[in-house]
């Protein structure tokens, strides 16, 4: 154990020695910057701005109010960089970084409206709704490393700094190039950020705008021939092993996403403002009336390419050599909103809200052989009471009332009740959404799947309870759902076997569906050890037509502590494990997971990660060797049909914060 200690120590200390402060101060930081500097001059291994200084908002926290948070500078969780593992929200996937992935467990899609259906890669995308703005005293940047010598290579950088005390501007960049472990399993994506928040002198009015790109490649092999990989004792690298595409270079066969938006929202307030911890870094103004719009445009590509023969059955029947399969999606949307707050002007946790918006969206569609123009206008609201900081209530609508989607509708209603430090929080939620089929299930014009359906809308009613006590460690949630006309892919019926049915996809419809999800969560400490502990449970009367397990479970046990007074650290081991289910099908140039006829429930076995993560000061560090039991049983596993999963692999990551 102090072995290991002092390699990562040593590690830390190497990468820290090299980083470089920034210095950036404007005349209302320079009080600030003095008394830093005194501290400085007084006390060794003190910094002129510590993290407490580096604030950063979202777009749905400054729609009510202006506050901010201070940064994450801990190393907890920095082992979770590939969000295809993040055991909170695990995942099916084709066996790489980067591949198609689809969600593990049943996540119901609360949005409304036109949606153009694909998700394969959506984990991966870098979105307006998704930036974060800053507000820092000095010049705040960011670099982040995981990989350098080993299969995924991915790199982020990012970096903000105040213009004045008001403005703030930043770029951020992310890449990531990874090889696979089987042939034809290569990955890439550049993707990044331009961002600005402007708050005006008086508090009253804010700016935010970004621009957002991505370009998203993902290589594809059509799934391995040997089905029987793990017990071939001949086979000796995976990279060698036979695949169904073959094709390189100008031929490589990929699926490409490119993804780009511009974004601005302008918020004005009126009438009186009430401010929380004045002239602190985490002061909050909040208005009694507010008028906002927000302005966007957004243009997507999806994009499939091939050029070779089908040899071993990559797709369904027949002789398309080339194939450049394209739909392309340009949205511009303008959102009006009023907000009203009525409040105890002496006491802000007594509040009731009132919000009501309007908003338009303008949606060009094409593909191969079609060219269309559609819109929607939604109008919606919520109002919501605050009593204290123990009761939380809030309604809200979102209807849309013109358009191509008129008629899809989500009504939500939500109590949060705190009890109290010892007995904890209980949550009590409801909705009902009316949901229009997604463009993929009303229409497809490839080259292997084509279909024009009329679809009926997809109707689900939720209720939800939860309780969460954070003095115990504990966390459960109880949701029920109730769906009708489930939509989902699947394998055309083949009773005959009949080779040019096979793989061929329709979309389909299923009548009333109930689904009973049970998540527990309960973390124990004992002295420097800790067990974190996740179950979920789900039981329906079609879990084969969710394609999901019924039994998940995730358990991370640690040891940590400080050494040497500055080096935070935690080394532990990981295991999940869900039970059998019955695991679809993915349809390459569609870019869809499906139910296939044969349905095959692969056996699971707990998979076991070891890791270590650490900090010193601004340096976070993790290293991590991850499916550590396949040295021992079992050699490999599937989560989706044909696609074996990752071998044991070793990865190691870096972040540094600069923040002075």
């Amino acid at each position: 154990m102090k072995y290991l200690i002092r390699i990562l120590f040593s590690v830390i200390v190497l990468v820290g020695v090299t980083s470089q402060g920034y210095a950036q101060v404007d005349e209302e930081f320079s009080s600030a910057l003095d008394s830093a500097r005194a501290l400085e001059d007084n006390k060794k291994d003190s910094v002129v701005f510590s993290a407490k200084y580096v604030r950063y908002a979202t777009l749905n926290m400054l729609k009510n109010a202006s506050h901010t948070k201070q940064i994450d500078t801990t190393h907890y969780n920095f082992q979770y960089y590939n969000p295809q593992n993040h055991p909170w929200n695990p995942s099916i996937h084709l066996g790489s970084y980067g591949l198609a992935t689809r969600d593990l467990l049943f996540n119901p899609n609360k949005s409304i409206g036109f949606q153009p259906g694909f998700h394969a890669l959506e984990r991966y995308l870098l979105t307006s709704d998704s930036v974060i703005y800053y507000r820092a005293r000095a010049r705040y940047s960011e670099l982040y490393a995981v990989g350098f010598l080993f299969d995924d290579q991915v790199f982020k950088a990012k970096l903000a700094q105040n213009i004045n005390p008001n403005w703030n501007v930043g770029v951020q960049y992310e890449a990531t190039n990874t090889d696979g472990y089987y042939f034809n399993q290569a990955y890439s994506d550049r993707k990044g950020t331009v961002f600005s928040w402007y708050e005006s002198p008086n508090r009253r009015y804010n700016m935010l705008v970004n621009a957002a790109f991505n370009k998203i490649d993902a290589t594809e092999n059509g799934s391995i021939i040997n089905d029987s990989i793990f017990r071939d004792n001949d086979v000796s690298s995976l990279y060698g092993v036979t695949t169904r595409l073959k094709g390189q270079q100008a031929s490589r066969p990929y699926n490409k996403w490119l993804d780009n938006g511009l974004f601005l929202r302008q918020s004005f307030y009126i009438g009186r403002l009430d401010t929380l911890n004045a002239g602190l870094p985490e002061m909050e103004i909040h208005p009694t009336n507010a008028f906002a719009h927000n302005s966007s445009i957004r243009q997507r590509k999806y994009i499939f390419f091939k050029n070779e023969e089908d040899m071993y059955g990559a797709f369904p029947f027949g002789n398309a050599g080339l194939v450049h399969d394209t739909t392309k999606i340009t949205t511009i949307s303008n959102e009006f909103t009023y907000s009203f707050y009525l409040r105890n002007k002496s006491l802000l946790k007594n509040e009731a809200k009132l919000n009501l918006g309007f908003q338009n969206d303008l949606i060009w569609y094409e593909d191969s052989l079609s060219n269309d123009f559609f819109q929607n206008s939604a109008v919606k609201g919520d109002l919501s009471y605050q009593f204290s900081n123990k009761v939380n209530l809030k309604l809200a609508v979102n209807q849309i009332v013109l358009g191509r989607n008129v008629g899809d509708f989500l009504y939500e209603a939500n109590a949060d009740v705190f009890v109290g430090d010892k007995i904890g929080r209980v949550s009590i939620g409801a909705y009902s959404q009316n949901k229009s089929p997604e463009m993929t299930f009303s229409r497809m014009n490839y080259t292997y799947h084509s279909w024009s359906s009329s679809l009926d809308k997809e109707k689900t009613q939720n209720l939800s309870f939860k309780y969460q006590n954070d003095k115990i460690g504990f966390s459960g949630k109880a949701e029920y759902f109730l769906i009708s006309n489930y939509l989902y892919f699947r394998e055309m019926a083949n009773p005959n076997d009949d080779e040019r049915l096979e793989k061929l996809v329709e979309p389909a419809q299923y009548g009333n569906l109930n689904l009973l999800k049970l998540s527990v969560g309960q973390n124990f400490r004992f002295g420097n050890f800790s067990l974190d502990n996740l179950v979920v449970y789900q039981k329906s009367d079609a879990m084969d037509v969710l394609a999901t397990p019924e039994l998940y479970t995730w358990h991370s046990l640690y040891y940590g502590d400080v050494a040497y007074k500055v080096l935070d650290f935690r080394i532990g081991v990981d295991g999940k494990f869900n039970t059998p289910f019955k695991t679809p099908s993915y349809a390459i140039n569609a870019g869809q997971f499906y139910n296939d006829n044969v349905g095959l429930e692969f056996s699971t076995y707990p998979i076991v990660d070891v890791w270590a993560t650490a900090n010193l000061k601004r340096v976070n560090l993790f290293i991590s060797y991850n499916f550590v039991n396949q040295h021992i049983y079992p050699k490999g596993y599937y989560t989706v049909r044909r696609y074996p999963m990752n071998p044991a692999n070793l990865r190691f990551g870096v972040s540094w914060k600069f923040y002075d």
